[in-house]
């Protein structure tokens, strides 16, 4: 019987681990999981969101906080989630995420950053007692429905394509490093190329260019008021040349003058010279 009493102390302690372990009675985690597919969640309610990776040993440290925190949710009434920066590049790039693990606090659309204690009773008070009315929110420029943002967001998702078409250029199709570089190059090149005829043919189609057309003259039949300058240019041309015609005139009639009175002369010193040779 001495050994079936010595048994009965580890099976109790057995029992009781088996019983403590949060899956043995089917507990699950509080936290909810972020993507790029329900994010806009966040919107609506009140929200703690963790930003984190799983190698930031911050982070590591971190989760026990927060899966206590997560605990309080249903009472505090607030919902509490985390992102894996690793899986959802585009999350990282819309919430500007520059260091790890960070912690933002979202009410009806309106977020904030927190920078306080990462402690299970900083969290509580921080949603109890309201404490993020006393944080600017972030501007809506810069918000996470933005477009500048999503912009942000589609630039990081492409970044991280093109990450993953490299590694596969190189581990599964065995390309040396500068062949995966000429890749990407020519199809920079050729979608530049594309690009900037697309762009061509939009302005063209909303701006088309207009032919030059010869420029008319002016014709006599104007407006009263635009008609007047070109009057007076006429009359003043006119003047000019009845001056020059009376100038001339007087010039003609000066050398007429001129000649009749050489005839004059000539005809009386003509006589007198008759006489005197007689």
């Amino acid at each position: 019987m001495a050994p079936s009493g010595s048994l009965r102390i580890p099976v109790a302690v057995l029992l009781l681990l088996l019983w403590g372990a949060p899956w043995a009675h089917g507990r699950r985690s509080d936290v909810r999981i972020i993507t790029d597919e329900n994010w806009r969640e966040l919107l609506e309610g009140e929200w703690m969101i963790e930003f984190y990776a799983p190698w930031c040993p911050a982070c590591q440290s971190l989760q026990p906080e927060w899966e206590s925190f997560a605990e309080w949710g249903e009472d505090l009434e607030v919902n509490i989630a985390k992102v894996d920066v690793t899986d959802q590049p585009g999350l990282s790039g819309r919430f500007i995420i520059t260091a790890l693990p960070t912690i933002y606090h979202c009410k009806d659309g309106e977020f904030r950053r927190y920078q306080g204690p990462r402690t299970k009773k900083d969290f509580i008070n921080f949603i109890s007692d309201k404490e993020w009315k006393s944080i600017e929110p972030v501007s809506s420029w810069f918000g996470p429905g933005s477009i500048l943002m999503s912009s942000m967001s589609a630039l990081f998702q492409l970044s991280m394509w093109i990450r993953t078409c490299h590694n596969y250029f190189i581990e599964d199709l065995g390309l040396p490093i500068w062949g995966s570089y000429t890749v990407f190059a020519l199809a920079t090149l050729l979608s530049g190329l594309l690009l900037g005829l697309f762009m061509i043919f939009v302005a063209d189609f909303l701006c088309p260019s207009k032919r030059r057309r010869p420029q008319a003259y002016p014709s006599r039949k104007l407006l009263p008021e635009s008609s007047q300058p070109l009057k007076k240019v006429e009359e003043e041309q006119e003047a000019d040349v009845e001056d020059v015609s009376e100038e001339e005139s007087e010039s003609k009639e000066g050398t007429n003058k001129d000649f009749a009175q050489n005839a004059v002369r000539q005809r009386s010193v003509g006589p007198s010279l008759a006489t005197d040779k007689s």
